[in-house]
């Protein structure tokens, strides 16, 4: 029996170059790690396990919610379920880089999967919409912002008295800004601005209406399914054109 190839190889200075090129968003995310290390420790975790916590979760709006719920009796439950309806859009980014993920041994796959973000998603997903494989972002880029991250929130639980309120500077629109940024800088086709606009329209009706965290989740999977049958609609009539013109041939 042959053993399975994986085609794609990661290149060392190609993966340098996507960990500077996302280095300023990540100060955005120093910004707030510090806000996330100054609310936890408001919140009676200590400075160790709120770094320990950033460290391995990595999930910033995910916990911001869990401090929502934490205290003397924490009810695991409907906390599991929070930060599952919050990470729940990383299916469906996942599911968008696979067929460069799927050009990889599962190893390394789900361990780059570790380090997926809003951002260096976003990048990856417009470069091969634009015809380049770029998985080196999803790598140096999230190494970045994992270690930003994790910085911030030392800043936050030892100097809390540094930045305690981002949204004051505006900071919370930077990264809705490079998201927008990156979905329009893209190829614009039609089935793509729409996935967005349905998304974004979706997701502004559920947080006026729905429960807090509840828009991501609408919001993802309205764009998503547009895509998806749109896509699914394009292939198999792409498909069906195709054996037509065979059959005529044959002819």
């Amino acid at each position: 029996m042959t053993s399975p190839r994986y085609p794609y190889q990661f290149q060392p200075r190609k993966v340098r170059a996507e960990f500077f090129r996302l280095l300023p968003i990540s100060l955005f995310v120093v910004a707030f790690g510090a806000a996330f290390g100054l609310a936890a420790t408001q919140e009676g975790l200590t400075p160790l396990v709120t770094i320990v916590m950033s460290t391995t979760v990595f999930a910033g709006a995910a916990q911001f919610a869990v401090l929502d719920l934490w205290g003397a009796d924490v009810p695991v439950l409907p906390l599991i379920a929070v930060v599952f309806a919050i990470n729940s859009r990383h299916l469906l980014m996942g599911a968008s880089l696979y067929p460069m993920l799927k050009d990889l041994s599962p190893g390394r796959r789900y361990g780059l999967l570790l380090l997926l973000t809003d951002a260096n998603w976003a990048v990856s997903a417009q470069d091969y919409q634009n015809g380049r494989r770029n998985l080196e972002v999803i790598l140096g880029g999230g190494l970045v912002l994992w270690l930003a991250w994790i910085f911030g929130t030392w800043l936050g639980a030892y100097f809390g008295g540094l930045l305690d309120n981002p949204k004051a500077f505006g900071l919370d629109m930077v990264l809705g800004c490079f998201l927008l940024a990156m979905a329009l800088g893209g190829r614009k086709s039609p089935r793509v601005l729409t996935a967005w606009a349905v998304a974004a329209a979706a997701s502004l009706v559920a947080w006026a209406w729905l429960p807090p965290n509840t828009h991501v989740v609408i919001g993802a999977l309205a764009g998503g399914l547009v895509g998806y049958f749109w896509l699914d609609r394009t292939s198999a009539d792409g498909a069906a054109g195709a054996r037509t013109e065979g059959g005529a041939r044959e002819h």
